[in-house]
């Protein structure tokens, strides 16, 4: 790992996943996960205040990046519940199958390079009767915006921890073998528009 992905990348991805358009989303998503929860890309642990500690059993991390790991410390300190680390990628969840009551994933999505696997080892490790909450950034709706997430993505990628701007977040998740039980969009404010159109809801195994 070099000096950008272990100091300078952690730094840059914190700021943008703290703004405050962002903040309030997970305000939306994070106090709906319960009981045992794998969050997928934990980062620094910017959604630690946002759960219900009334409701969550404990919290698996995963989370591959050493750097992001370092910077999770202090929010992990204050925890009001046990969290542990997975630091292996969302390819390779070490949970069994059936384990997890609540999966989280926050601005994860666009970042996982094989996210079919991810999201196949995410449904194994859901329980039946679990539930995937979500919210992410990924393909607007209108064409002229969608045009050009297409012509930045390239170069966005390299610069900002492999994050894709144009994945149809939902056409994922049900390719992966969910339902969609609940689906909101909107472009978020004070957001470039080519990286603001957020999804957010929850799918369950199909």
């Amino acid at each position: 790992m070099g000096f950008y992905e272990r100091h300078v990348l952690p730094h840059m991805i914190d700021m943008s996943c703290s703004a405050k358009p962002v903040r309030k989303q997970r305000e939306k998503v994070v106090p709906k996960a319960e009981g045992r929860v794998l969050e997928v890309g934990m980062g620094s642990g910017i959604n630690i205040p946002y759960y219900d500690p009334e409701r969550v059993d404990y919290v698996w991390g995963l989370e591959p990046s050493e750097g992001m790991r370092v910077k999770a410390k202090p929010n992990l300190a204050r925890a009001p519940f046990e969290v542990k680390w997975l630091d292996l990628p969302g390819e390779q969840i070490p949970l069994d199958d059936a384990s997890a009551d609540t999966v989280l994933l926050t601005y994860t999505l666009c970042t996982i390079s094989d996210s079919q696997s991810a999201l196949a080892q995410m449904r194994r490790v859901l329980k039946p009767e679990g539930r995937l909450i979500f919210c992410e950034h990924g393909a607007a709706p209108d064409a002229s915006t969608r045009k050009w997430q297409d012509r930045v993505n390239p170069i966005w990628k390299l610069f900002s921890g492999g994050c894709n701007l144009n994945r149809p977040i939902p056409d994922l998740i049900e390719e992966a073998g969910f339902k969609i039980r609940e689906l909101e969009t909107m472009y978020l404010p004070s957001t470039p528009k080519i990286a603001g159109f957020n999804f957010w809801g929850y799918a369950v195994r199909g």
